[in-house]
Parts: C-alpha cells; sequence; structure tokens
C-alpha cells in the first residue's frame, strides 16, 4: 500500500515536468512576465517599465521606487510622460530639459519638477533642443524650424520651405505677347510711364519689408535631416527625391471585413535610389548654397564586384555614387560640425567635418569595405554611434582592425586615438552627461558574455561594473550614480537589476516573475556552448542540446537561427525561446541537437559578419554541413539521421541544405523563408549581395529556387499568409518550381492571419506539431 501510495505523490510531478509541443506553445504568459521598455525618471529616484504579474491581456507601466525598495503600479499618461521626459535634450547647465509630449512642446525645471507647455497646436512639433546660449529652444513644426524664446515668450519661424518651384524670373509671356506689350510702351508715354512707376513701386516695397523671410523652394522634395547650429546662423537640410519604385502588395484573405484586402507592401532589392541633394542656409548672410560631395575621397571608385564582369564594365566610365548624410553633429561650441555620410552601395562611410560658411567637406575618417559597411554602433540596419566628447574631439565606431571598437578623433591635432581594442565588440557605448565617461557593454570575456564597463573617455582606467554571467541591456541613470539593467541567463529570462556605478557594486534585483512556478518545474538544459573546426580551420561556436543519459537515439538536428546577422550561441535568454524550449523536448525524445552560429552571425566581428558576401548558402552552410560532420564524427551520431531546420534565413539555409546537401540532411523544415533574393527587402540585401542586375552571379547561387531539382529527402515548407517581411509569395513560387519537378516528397503549410512572426498559440503549435512528425518520421529507426 506503501508502494501505490508514494506512485501517486510522485505521478503529479512527472507530469508537470514533462514537455509537449501543446504546452510550450501556448501563450508565454505562461512562462512567466519579463520587465521592457526600461527606462529612469528624469531625477533618478525610480525606474518605469512594463510587466505583467496578473496575466493580463497586456502589459502595464510599472515604477520602482529606489529608496522604498518597491513597485508600483503606474497609470499609462504617467508612464508616457516620463518616458517623453526621459527623451528630452537638456540645456548646458542641466537644470532644465525640453521635451515632446503628444506632439507638443514641454519644459521641465529639473529642481522644482514645474513643467511649463510651450506649444499647443494641432500641429505636430518635434526634436526640441536649446540653442542661443539656452535663451531659446528651437523645434521642427512641418517641414520649418522655430525658435521659442525662453525669456519673452515668442515664437520666430526660422525657415520657410515651399513645396513648390522658384518663380521664373524669366516671363512665360508669348513672343506674340512680348512684342504687342514692347509696341504699346513705344507708342504710349502716358502706358510707359505708369508701368515704370508701378514697377518702381513695387521693387521700393520688396527692399523696404521688414524680416521677410528666406522662401527655399524645393519643389516636390522631402525635407530631412534639419538641424540648426547652437548660435542659430547655420541650417543645414536635405532634400531627398523620392524614386518612382514599384512597391509590393500583401493579400489578407481572412480578415474581419470578409472581403480579400491588400496590404501595402515594400519594394524589392534593386528598386531606384531616391536623389539626395544637401544644402546649407546660411541666416545671417540670407543665403543657401550646396554641400558637395563629388570631391569625397573614392566617391568615383568602383566596387570590386565588378571585376566579375570585364565584359560589361570594360569600358564603363567612372560614375559619381550616391550618398546619404546619415547625421548632422555640431559641438557645444558652435564652431565645429561633422557630418556622417554613407555611400548607397553600402561600400563606404567617411565621418567629415564641414565647413558652414563654404559648404567645403574634409575628411577626419574614411571607413571602407569592399564588402559592406556595418558592426555594431557603425549603422547599417540601426544607427551610428558618434558624438562630441569636447569642442575638440569627436568619437565614434569602426570596424578597422576587424571588430568593432571606439575611437576619439581630435579636430585640431588631426589625431586619431583607440579607446577601445582587441579581438571582440564595442556592442554598446554611452557617454556619460559629464563626458568623463563611457559605459560599455562588450563581449571581451567570450563572444557569448556580456559585460558591463565603465571607461575614461581617453581610453583609461577601464572598469568592470558587472558581476553577473549572461547578458545585458543597460540604462544609466540621469545622475549616473546607478545603472539599470535587464540581466538574463540562457535558462533565465530577462529581470530588472539596478546597482551603483562602482567596482565591486552589489546588484539589486527589482522584479522576481519572469519564471513561473509552471516552467520552473521543468529542468531546462544548461547547454554547453562550444567550439568546433570547420573545414578552413575557424573555431565555429555552438550550443548542444544533449539527450539524457541512456535516451540517446543516436539521430540528431541542427537548429539555424534567423536573420543571419544575429548571435543565438551565447548565455543570455535567447529571442528563440520557443526554439529553445522545442530543442529540450527534442532532445527528450533521444535527439541530439545543435545550434550553431555560423558564418555571418553577429558577435564575432567583420570577417565572420561579412563571410557571406555575394553567396549566400556558401560558406554559412559549410559550417551547418561540418556541424553535421562534428555529430558523426565526434559524438557517433548516424549520418543518415540528420535533420535541419528554421524560420527566415534559417528557412532559406534549410532549403539550400535540402537541395544542395541531400547526402548530409535527411529532413528539414523550412518556415517563412526567402526562397529567390531578388524578391527580397532592398536594405538587407543589397547591402550583401549586391543587385540583382549588377551582380547576377551572387543571386544566382544564392537563391535556393535554382537548386530545387536537387531536392531528395523530406521537406516541410511553412508560411503565414500575411507576411509583410518575407512575402508569401517566396515559398508559392518555390512550390509551383516543385510541381513542376514532379517532386512529391514535400509539404506545405500556409497560416491564413500570420505575419513574419507568429501571434496565435494555435499557428504555432500547428507548426511545431508538423515539424516533430516530420523528424519522428523521417529519422527514427522503426
Amino acid at each position: 500500500m506503501g508502494k501505490i501510495l508514494l506512485f501517486f505523490l510522485i505521478t503529479p510531478v512527472c507530469l508537470r515536468a514533462q514537455l509537449t509541443v501543446e504546452k510550450i506553445m501556448q501563450d508565454p504568459k505562461w512562462i512567466g512576465t519579463s520587465p521592457s521598455n526600461i527606462f529612469w525618471s528624469y531625477n533618478s529616484k525610480s525606474i518605469y517599465f512594463k510587466w505583467n504579474p496578473e496575466k493580463n491581456i497586456s502589459d502595464s507601466s510599472y515604477n520602482y521606487s529606489l529608496s522604498e525598495n518597491k513597485i508600483s503600479e503606474s497609470s499609462f499618461n504617467k508612464a508616457q510622460f516620463a518616458e517623453d521626459i526621459q527623451n528630452g535634450k537638456y540645456n548646458q547647465l542641466k537644470t532644465e530639459e525640453v521635451f515632446v509630449h503628444e506632439n507638443d512642446i514641454y519644459l521641465l525645471n529639473i529642481a522644482t519638477g514645474k513643467v511649463f507647455r510651450i506649444t499647443q497646436t494641432e500641429a505636430t512639433e518635434s526634436n526640441p533642443l536649446f540653442t542661443n546660449n539656452d535663451s531659446d529652444i528651437v523645434f521642427t513644426s512641418g517641414n520649418n524650424l522655430f525658435a521659442w524664446n525662453n525669456k519673452n515668450g515668442t515664437i520666430q519661424q526660422l525657415t520657410n520651405f515651399v513645396s513648390s518651384n522658384a518663380p521664373s524670373e524669366n516671363s512665360d509671356e508669348t513672343q506674340q505677347q512680348l512684342w504687342l506689350k514692347n509696341e504699346a510702351l513705344q507708342t504710349s508715354s502716358v502706358i510707359k510711364r505708369r508701368t515704370d512707376k508701378a514697377d518702381s513701386a513695387k521693387a521700393f516695397l520688396k527692399r523696404n519689408k521688414e524680416n521677410e523671410l528666406h522662401k527655399i523652394y524645393i519643389g516636390n522634395k522631402d525635407v530631412q535631416q534639419l538641424t540648426i547650429s547652437p548660435d542659430e546662423r547655420f541650417i543645414t537640410y536635405t532634400l531627398f527625391k523620392k524614386s518612382n519604385e514599384q512597391t509590393t502588395v500583401v493579400p489578407s484573405y481572412v480578415n474581419k471585413t470578409g472581403y480579400t484586402e491588400e496590404i501595402p507592401g515594400r519594394p524589392k532589392v534593386g528598386r531606384p535610389d531616391g536623389d539626395y541633394s544637401f544644402f546649407v542656409f546660411d541666416k545671417l548672410k540670407d543665403t543657401v548654397f550646396n554641400i558637395s560631395t563629388d570631391s569625397i575621397p573614392g566617391i568615383y571608385d568602383k566596387p570590386e564586384f565588378l571585376k566579375n564582369y570585364p565584359d560589361t564594365n570594360k569600358n564603363a566610365k567612372p560614375i559619381l555614387r550616391k550618398v546619404v548624410i546619415q547625421g548632422i553633429y555640431w559641438n557645444d561650441k558652435g564652431d565645429a560640425v561633422i557630418a556622417d555620410i554613407f555611400s548607397l552601395d553600402y561600400k563606404d562611410r567617411w565621418i567629415m567635418q564641414l565647413n558652414a560658411e563654404t559648404g567645403k567637406l574634409s575628411l577626419i575618417d574614411r571607413q571602407h569595405d569592399s564588402a559592406w559597411i556595418a558592426g555594431p554602433g557603425i549603422a547599417w540596419l540601426d544607427a551610428a554611434n558618434i558624438g562630441w566628447i569636447n569642442n575638440n574631439t569627436i568619437y565614434f565606431q569602426s570596424e578597422a582592425t576587424g571588430y568593432s571598437h571606439l575611437y576619439a578623433y581630435n579636430i585640431n591635432s588631426h589625431q586619431r586615438n583607440a579607446i577601445t581594442s582587441g579581438n571582440y565588440e564595442i556592442q554598446k557605448a554611452v557617454l556619460s552627461r559629464d563626458k568623463k565617461y563611457f559605459y560599455l557593454i562588450t563581449n571581451e570575456e567570450h563572444p557569448g558574455k556580456q559585460s558591463i564597463y565603465r571607461i575614461n573617455y581617453d581610453g583609461s582606467n577601464k572598469i568592470k561594473l558587472s558581476s553577473l554571467m549572461g547578458g545585458y541591456e543597460m540604462f544609466l541613470s540621469p545622475d549616473e550614480k546607478y545603472i539599470a539593467y535587464r540581466y538574463s541567463y540562457q535558462t533565465k529570462p530577462w529581470e530588472l537589476y539596478y546597482q551603483e556605478t562602482k567596482p565591486n557594486a552589489k546588484p539589486v534585483q527589482v522584479t522576481d516573475k519572469a519564471m513561473s512556478d509552471s516552467f520552473k518545474s521543468y529542468t531546462w538544459r544548461d547547454t554547453k556552448i562550444f567550439t568546433f573546426t570547420a573545414r578552413d580551420g575557424a573555431q565555429v561556436h555552438a550550443r548542444i542540446y544533449e539527450p539524457k543519459e541512456g535516451t540517446k537515439n543516436n539521430a540528431a538536428i541542427i537548429f539555424v537561427h534567423g536573420a543571419g546577422y544575429l548571435q543565438n550561441v551565447n548565455y543570455q535568454w535567447s529571442y528563440y525561446f520557443r526554439e529553445m524550449m522545442f530543442n529540450n523536448l527534442l532532445a527528450d525524445k533521444g535527439y541530439t541537437v545543435l545550434d550553431v552560429d555560423y558564418r555571418a552571425s553577429a558577435g564575432y566581428g567583420r570577417n565572420w559578419r561579412t563571410a557571406i558576401y555575394r553567396y549566400m548558402g556558401g560558406k554559412d552552410l559549410d559550417d551547418e554541413v561540418d556541424a553535421a560532420h562534428y555529430l558523426v564524427h565526434s559524438l557517433g551520431i548516424d549520418s543518415t539521421r540528420i535533420g535541419i531546420y528554421g524560420g527566415s534565413y534559417g528557412g532559406f539555409m534549410t532549403l539550400m541544405a535540402m537541395f544542395t546537401q541531400p547526402n548530409v540532411f535527411k529532413a528539414g523544415a523550412a518556415l517563412r523563408s526567402v526562397t529567390d533574393w531578388a524578391h527580397y527587402d532592398h536594405e538587407y540585401t543589397a547591402a550583401i549581395l549586391n543587385e540583382p542586375f549588377t551582380d547576377s552571379i551572387a543571386y544566382a547561387r544564392s537563391s535556393p529556387i535554382n537548386f530545387a531539382e536537387g531536392l531528395k529527402n523530406h521537406l516541410l515548407i511553412c508560411h503565414g499568409m500575411v507576411d509583410v517581411n518575407v512575402h508569401v509569395q517566396d515559398d508559392m513560387r518555390l512550390v509551383q518550381r516543385l510541381i513542376e519537378l514532379g517532386k512529391d516528397n514535400w509539404e506545405f503549410a500556409v497560416y491564413p492571419v500570420e505575419d513574419h512572426g507568429f501571434v496565435e498559440a494555435s499557428s504555432w503549435t500547428d507548426e511545431y506539431k508538423r515539424i516533430l512528425k516530420l523528424f519522428d518520421e523521417n529519422l527514427l529507426n522503426k
């Protein structure tokens, strides 16, 4: 009887710990709730965040009081107001802050906490900042700049952009009309006298009109990058004329209307670039002049890949490459300004000093990459990290050594100094408000481990501030006495912490709801992270999910992360947390699962990032094939029972694996896959593969649809039908290709209401039940 009782006592525990697809793919609230959208109050006394401890439909706003060590729920409006303040700009003394709230401008007195509303209009005001020794606040409304005077409360318009062409000085009158007019003046002294009097009066009024604002005619172009010098003399701006690009539409078949709706989509790679032109408006001289980019060093350089097309380009003349000024940055004194310029072919970045009086550019730093310019803090898909340390010195990030690091450049001595160095990346760098320190997140201890450091602006006295192993998102308090951070480990979702900004400070945990009891009832694998040697000698980082002793079935599955430029083999909570749980389920069934940071993954420097240039499915796929060989030769996996799966870029890789490596992979699940790179977006694809009509070789060898004839083994294709990122058209075209080729060992599942990232638990569950069935039926011995 005692034995029977003991069985019933332990059975519920076992059941709770058992993983099923239905359980892990349910609403993620079952896991717990992690804080998000972290920011500080303006006075550094509390931390705001989004959170959902009550498992409501959506997250609510909370704030944590440092002095009371207490979390309180905050109203949406209060939290939104606090966040808008946090996004504001300080005056020079840091005693006031100007910010935007609900499209109007407000001014905060930091000492008293009092807020003064500057504008209350139906127009959208934005981008406020202090100018003119803090006596003015300049902001944008519509396409124009306005200045609010701090002393008398008046608002003055500073620019007058007119959306039409400038009036022609030449008459539009016909030859007949001009002849008749001249004859009338010659034959009547009265008519001539009256005409001369009218012209004289018109000229007099024009000369004596007070404060007439200079009209800047922009035609059908858009005003962008509108900036002003601290003394309000110079205004820089970009005019952009959009090209006549064709955009896509995504049909939505299942919606509340009952009709098929069309969701506006993006253009495809190779869309024509728009035209950018750059100008300075000198208010003192009331003149506008062009910033010429045709003398930038290397502006006529041809991309190196054109050497592969000698017949097409042997007589081609040098072409002025198109560029865009991504940012204009004035120093506090207002006597120096830099322009951050990128070529639209993604090969070059120029940081240049602009002479605002002449529009002349002089080179500070050129970053050239024969592949494409990118890396943490350098821009491509994110903003560049660049600014002024003091009135003479700028900082920026560069991959000059092969890894993204911080540099300083003195505009007077023309000396460039490395603030950081080594075979690791500066993944985030924040300059302190007193401009004495940088607060850094780096992966110098291990590519998959992040740490927080503080370093002097000149690169000296680097101090480690963090103590926990895993991943971090850092938020510096306004008084810079504290850092708040989201921290996670590979088996522990994100929680909120804070600590003092000094070495050996003890972290204080603020939230503790990221893991529910149900989630904690299962022992999630603390996976081993290791390296294996690729065919070219490179060390490839991977994590392994190993079956429990005695359960290994000698079959294996390789998971391929998406995005391409993303790091998944690290010690933090994965973006692919559902796949992490699914990989645990697979390991419970006896599968050995490998997760690889293949070539192109983030976190490993420039050479790793650009290894897929002009050949997606080349070295990145080689790494997955070499991973399969590692499984066979080092872990005893049956070479005829290896599967592969992944979504987005991981889906693309799965297709390339199934089509080109049929002797390596027995089954594959390709989710929301790119099947033909000529149909993906421009910014991502043109950087890596150039454009289809200029580099057809790159597209031909990188697109799975061209290799579909190689399919021999079992393939599952899944795609959301309202995917506005990778359109379902990609897989529709592939399916038609498979039909025409007579292939019969594939399956296509569509999800009518899902975008690129699924939302509904039912869709996730259906998709992953199909994946599990695919592997069980094709990889397990019957």
